[in-house]
């Protein structure tokens, strides 16, 4: 990767913009890809942006584990022919996860409610290598004990050497960590309050799931159920999350693998109002949390609510569907409607998108296609049968045919009736219902909200509605970047545990993105990572003129290059140049 700039005139001005650039190959030709844009920052934001890294980075350095230059340099005579580099370890991106725990205060509130004891590794320690490792790798604690820990310098930056890192101890701390929960969580929301003044008055719930390698016998909460990883193979259990507007977690729970999605809402409602108090705050939902009992708690409860509905309550709104009055454009391509409901305490809003039109027009076509073809060749086969045929087995084929293409199933109508003048006994009739294409006509591309919010306009209900994919992203990061999946602990409290540490690195996954974002550093937290991971520390050694035996070594990080530099100072971070070594290791 290296950065390229471009200029442009502007109101008389002349503008420069850097993008960060990767070559990707594409057979024999190399072409250039634009990763993340270093979109300029004017005064105000560039102000915005340092008072943001001065509350990241305000906190001292933990300068005991960097060279003190306030000695006198030294002078010594070293063999030239013997100088070398030794014990190479990645650097840059473990101090910015470094930076990034330290910057959420992690550390004060795990060594709160983790003081040290007896253990030769302080829990709050192993909780911050766990949690570093998977935000900068994800992998096992098997890996992160045998293999990465040992790759990084993270035992230069927390002083633990990498002998005491073991898979035992990773589990250990995992243990340690999960009681307290609820505390961190709720430091959580205090901390990013603190960093980005975020508001409340919107939370966005969703659900998903993510399975388990093995049969996972000791986790009772391990079933199976509906698989959003599209492994119905697997036991899995599910994860009720609720974000900010902004997508930042504030708190999730863990539920059985087969627990149905509209039966967590009043769990998790009462859960997030008991830690962070009720307030007049808009919960925001799909229509997988929709039904007839939670819409009466709401509402009897005096909360604030905005939900998807299924698709099939947009036939109660099919006159106001197909009246062409009071659409109005929300965004390009999409329009909505309000629709008041009948009691009057909701309302509703009918929105149609050109886009999800398209998309369920070619849908509906595609298996309009395989159902009548299906019924063709059945119409076929059943005309030709040289002998009676089995009226059961003949609907069971019609039966899968049919579920298989569920989108279109309601287009057709097919009856076996008797023909006694057949060689099948049976005779196949099948229609293609034209009030069905008239309804798909008008109601391809449109879907249903509803809310009680009774004061906003369309615009500003669809609006908020879409901010649900903050939710959706969140599950995308876990399970992609952070690798939430699959599950290979067996134990419920490891698997809890497993989970709470995916949170905890995906609060600071969204601090970093929060953090570039305002740096003018596009949102891909792991352009940052991947890019500073390339920083390296060593160790230079010095062999003595005056005697072969004694030896100079300085543990120095290396010098970042003009595309790391940019970076590390649009984030206002500053990398130190020398670490100090172990006094063991201190040879003079």
């Amino acid at each position: 990767m290296y950065l390229r700039h471009s200029t442009i005139r502007k109101d008389g001005k002349t503008h420069t913009y850097w993008r960060l650039v990767r070559s990707v190959r594409h057979g024999s030709k190399v072409h250039q890809q634009t990763v993340a844009q270093l979109g300029e920052l004017d005064a105000q934001g560039r102000a915005d942006a340092q008072a943001l890294a001065r509350r990241i980075t305000g906190r001292a350095d933990q300068y005991e584990l960097f060279e003190d230059r306030a000695r006198a340099p030294a002078k010594v005579e070293v063999r030239l022919d013997g100088v070398r580099l030794e014990r190479g370890r990645r650097f840059g991106d473990v101090w910015l996860a470094w930076t990034l725990w330290r910057a959420l205060k992690f550390d004060e509130v795990c060594a709160k409610h983790m003081p040290e004891g007896r253990e030769e590794v302080a829990w709050s320690t192993m909780a911050a290598i766990l949690t570093i490792a998977r935000l900068c790798e994800p992998s096992s604690e098997l890996h992160i004990a045998e293999d990465w820990y040992r790759r990084t310098a993270l035992d230069d930056v927390l002083g633990v050497p990498a002998d005491q890192v073991n898979e035992d101890r990773c589990y250990r701390a995992l243990d340690q960590l999960l009681p307290h929960k609820t505390a961190i969580e709720q430091h959580l929301r205090q901390r990013l309050g603190e960093l980005f003044t975020l508001d409340y008055d919107l939370l966005l719930y969703d659900v998903t799931s993510t399975y388990f390698e093995g049969q996972a016998l000791a986790n009772p909460q391990a079933k199976r159920g509906h698989s959003r990883d599209h492994r119905a193979d697997c036991k899995q259990v599910c994860i009720a999350l609720v974000v900010t507007r902004q997508g930042i977690p504030l708190g999730y729970e863990v539920f059985d693998g087969n627990r149905v999605d509209v039966t967590t809402v009043e769990e998790i409602v009462g859960t997030m109002e008991a830690r962070f108090g009720m307030a007049g705050r808009v919960w925001v939902m799909d229509r997988g949390m929709t039904s007839a009992a939670n819409i009466a708690w709401l509402q009897k409860t005096g909360r604030r609510y905005l939900i998807g509905t299924p698709k099939s309550d947009l036939k109660k709104f099919a006159a106001q569907i197909v009246d062409a009055r009071d659409w109005q454009s929300v965004r390009q391509g999409v329009e909505a409607k309000l629709c008041a409901g009948p009691d009057g305490k909701e309302t509703f809003v009918l929105v149609r998108s050109e886009e999800r039109r398209e998309k369920e027009k070619a849908m509906h076509q595609r298996f309009a296609d395989r159902i009548e073809q299906g019924l063709r060749r059945l119409e076929h086969r059943i005309a030709h049968a040289r002998q009676p045929l089995d009226r059961g087995r003949i609907e069971r084929q019609i039966g899968r045919l049919l579920g298989s293409n569920s989108r279109a199933a309601g287009r057709f109508v097919a009856t076996l009736v008797d023909d006694p003048n057949a060689d099948a006994k049976l005779r196949l009739q099948w229609l293609a219902r034209s009030d069905w294409d008239d309804w798909s006509r008008h109601s391809e591309g449109c879907y249903l909200l509803r809310s009680n919010v009774n004061d906003w306009t369309s615009e500003g209900l669809w609006q908020t509605y879409v901010q649900l994919t903050e939710a959706e992203a969140a599950f995308r990061i876990q399970k992609s970047d952070l690798s939430i999946r699959p599950i290979w602990h067996h134990k419920q409290h490891r698997v809890q545990a497993h989970i709470f540490v995916c949170f905890l690195a995906y609060a600071m996954w969204k601090t970093l993105e929060q953090w570039q974002q305002r740096a003018g550093l596009g949102n891909s937290p792991r352009t940052i990572l991947e890019e500073l991971g390339r920083i390296q520390s060593t160790d230079v050694v010095l062999p003595l003129a005056c005697d072969p035996e004694r030896e100079v070594r300085i543990r120095c990080v290396v010098r970042p290059d003009r595309t790391q530099a940019a970076l590390l100072d649009r984030l206002g971070l500053r990398l130190p140049e020398r670490l100090r070594l172990p006094s063991a290791t201190n040879q003079m």
